[in-house]
């Protein structure tokens, strides 16, 4: 067995880096002019953009941005913290050691007596322990400020996690006809003028709804799927764009039939 110094193991480097990021944050926060000026306020909007540029780069799974993006986050993570140890409120330490009790107390299947052998049963246990822990409803962990779309999921996974949820994907898919034939109804194409718009946009969402809730049903992300038709999209568009610049046209000046000849080009590329 060699004596290798826990310094040159994995565990010893990786210690050695957050505590030589919590040095340079300490010298950032006493010496830049910029970093002294922020709050906790002023960095959220920033933690937000940093948050969507890591979305950004999974979809793309271009490891080296992933690697990036995170460094950034955990900047932000440490930032919080400083400046909150500054007012005397808690520190680094704190949020660690906070985090290590939440999760040994959420997983007692690891950490205790209670057994969960599959997934959705590790769910129920979570669920159950956040109520436990002061949560007056199932749902209350959903943040408000949540995209729609991602809201819209987490409700659904956490109303699966209470038991309440459909048994079988067929009955998800008869949901999303219901709905579709109920915003049928409501939304007469031949006579626009007379569409009662807030009838028509409440059971559009409820057929958004029930597609998120079918996707998740068959194990598709809705948040990614659609994100890759956004840049599928965006991609056949641009190569219109080019191709007609190149013949010396704007897309604005050609016909539908003739964007329709560039496009079906870019669907066959």
């Amino acid at each position: 067995m060699t004596n290798q110094r826990f310094e040159d193991t994995p565990r010893g480097r990786q210690l050695q880096a957050f505590d030589r990021l919590l040095d340079v944050m300490d010298d950032l926060r006493e010496k830049c002019p910029w970093d002294r000026k922020q709050t906790i306020e002023s960095l959220r909007h920033l933690t937000i953009e940093e948050t969507y540029e890591l979305s950004d780069a999974i979809i793309r799974q271009d490891m080296q941005e992933i690697k990036k993006e995170i460094g950034d986050i955990m900047l932000h993570m440490v930032f919080y913290a400083k400046i909150a140890s500054e007012q005397k409120a808690f520190d680094i330490a704190d949020v660690l050691n906070s985090l290590c009790e939440k999760l040994i107390f959420r997983h007692p299947h690891i950490y205790g007596d209670a057994t969960a052998s599959t997934e959705e049963e590790v769910k129920q246990n979570w669920e159950r322990l956040k109520l436990k822990e002061g949560n007056k409803s199932v749902l209350g962990g959903v943040p408000a400020s949540l995209p729609a779309l991602v809201k819209a999921m987490r409700i659904q996974e956490k109303a699966r996690g209470a038991g309440f949820d459909w048994d079988d994907k067929s009955e998800v898919w008869k949901k999303v006809q219901e709905e579709l034939n109920e915003f049928e109804s409501e939304f007469n194409i031949a006579d626009l003028q007379s569409i009662d718009h807030l009838k028509a946009t409440s059971e559009f969402g409820d057929l958004l709804f029930s597609l998120i809730n079918f996707a998740r049903f068959i194990d598709i992300n809705p948040e990614e799927a659609l994100e890759k038709t956004n840049l599928k999209f965006i991609d056949r568009f641009q190569y219109m764009e080019e191709e007609a610049s190149k013949n010396g046209k704007r897309l604005q000046d050609l016909s539908l039939n003739e964007m329709d000849i560039y496009w079906n080009q870019a669907k066959k590329r």
